[in-house]
């Protein structure tokens, strides 16, 4: 039964669009458990390939399969496992794209259109190494790899056609510029500032590369100490300081301005570690799950402290919105043009078996036939030779025409009719998913 069946692609997706950090954090896999997760995930019959795509705004999967219900089902039991989180609550919340939707969508992400930060900078890199884990992993081969392949094609159309990453844009850039206009609300600056970073990842990286644009003076925390001295060398030591990490509590209370970003999975910074002061401090918070203890901001040792997540940067991302709005239009037609041509290609796919069956058939029955006249006394075997020649060019003649028809009909949305009625009459089956007259729609959420 489920070799008739169609593949179809489908997303099963849980981002800052959907769901709160709260939930996210409870559903968020760190890296070296994603590969025995996506193996829980392929052990359904009907899933054929994976790809998780975590970040700090989304936990997203990406499939292959021969029955989207069954699928659905054991995607939610996969995170309800992992997570604690009820099924109920995942089928309410969860954001579930199939076929066209679900590949507009992951286009969409991979071009930082549907980023918190639209046109952020991370997002295509963290989607390449999502797939190269699941890829290396023979968790998904042949169906993941057609649609990255044109993901990262637009992707890199949509940042060459359009401004949209004109100006560099990130989470770790949203966060620096945000606490840039907290302090210049209390006339102050970054320049010459002492700032606390905690963490030596991706993230940190970047908060340490804005801060030093802005002339910040950075100490800089990792758990492991050689990754933070070799971050501040890349970037040029001497406006960072390298301080042990055992230092976190003693430091708290020396700074202003605090980033943390790493990727532990549990609290770095708890509410019994700060110190009550008089002045005023911002702590930004970019990790997920979360680094920094919120359960009550009220509570006295986070007296004067601001704490900020990464779903707190809506004023300085509202500012980016408005900025792109133009670059945003233009790179979602780009989306849905490539959408369009991703579902033609696969479906030009398609049809070639059909065509080589065809063929094959014609040669089968000339080759059957002419063995037939020589056995029966009807040709001389010295004529087989040239007879062959007259044959293949007799079949090649005859097949050149409804070749040609069946490659023009499956570039057009009027073809499908056509082409499964051809592999109906030569008994062809493939996995591949025919457009149904697919329209190539805009989808409202980006």
């Amino acid at each position: 039964m489920q070799e008739k069946m169609q593949m179809q692609y489908m997303v099963v997706g849980f981002s800052h669009k959907n769901v709160d950090i709260s939930l996210r954090e409870s559903l968020s896999i760190p890296e070296e458990q994603i590969v025995p997760f996506l193996q829980e995930v392929n052990a359904c019959d009907v899933i054929c390939e994976s790809v998780l795509l975590c970040t700090c705004n989304r936990i997203e999967l990406y499939l292959s399969v021969y029955d989207t219900k069954v699928a659905k089902k054991h995607i939610y039991e996969c995170f309800s496992k992992k997570s604690g989180i009820a099924i109920q609550t995942l089928e309410q919340v969860a954001l579930v794209r199939l076929n066209e939707y679900a590949v507009y969508h992951i286009f969409g992400v991979a071009s930082s259109l549907d980023s918190l930060v639209i046109g952020e900078t991370q997002i295509t890199g963290q989607l390449k190494s999502a797939y190269k884990l699941a890829f290396e992993h023979s968790l998904c081969g042949k169906d993941m790899t057609r649609l990255m392949h044109f993901a990262f094609k637009c992707a890199a159309s949509v940042r060459k056609q359009t401004e949209i990453s004109a100006h560099s844009v990130s989470v770790a850039s949203t966060a620096v510029s945000m606490a840039a206009q907290k302090l210049a609300a209390n006339n102050q600056s970054l320049e010459s500032l002492p700032v606390l970073v905690i963490g030596s990842g991706e993230m940190g990286r970047l908060v340490c590369k804005h801060l030093l644009n802005l002339k910040a003076h950075i100490t800089l925390l990792s758990r492991t100490y050689a990754n933070a001295q070799n971050l501040a060398l890349e970037l040029g030591g001497d406006k960072i300081v390298v301080r042990p990490y055992e230092d976190l509590r003693v430091l708290l209370d020396e700074f202003s301005l605090l980033f943390s970003a790493t990727s532990a999975q549990g609290y770095v910074i708890t509410q019994d570690m700060p110190n009550t002061l008089a002045s005023k401090r911002y702590w930004f918070d970019l990790a997920l799950p979360r680094d920094i203890e919120s359960g009550d901001m009220q509570s006295v040792s986070y007296h004067n402290i601001e704490v900020f997540c990464v779903d707190d940067l809506q004023e300085v991302v509202q500012e980016h919105k408005q900025a792109r709005e133009e670059s945003a239009k233009a790179g979602k037609k780009i989306i849905e043009a490539f959408t369009c041509n991703f579902f033609t290609w696969l479906q030009t796919l398609s049809v070639e078996p059909v065509i080589k069956h065809m063929r094959a058939l014609a040669k089968e029955s000339a080759h059957k036939e002419l063995e037939r006249a020589i056995k029966k006394g009807f040709l001389p075997a010295e004529y087989r030779h040239n007879v062959e020649k007259i044959l293949h060019g007799a079949f090649n003649t005859f097949l050149h025409q409804p070749t040609m028809r069946l490659r023009q009909a499956s570039e057009s949305h009027q073809g499908d009719p056509i082409i499964e009625a051809m592999k109906s009459m030569f008994d062809i089956d493939d996995e591949i998913v025919m457009l149904n007259s697919y329209k190539c729609e805009r989808d409202t959420t980006f």
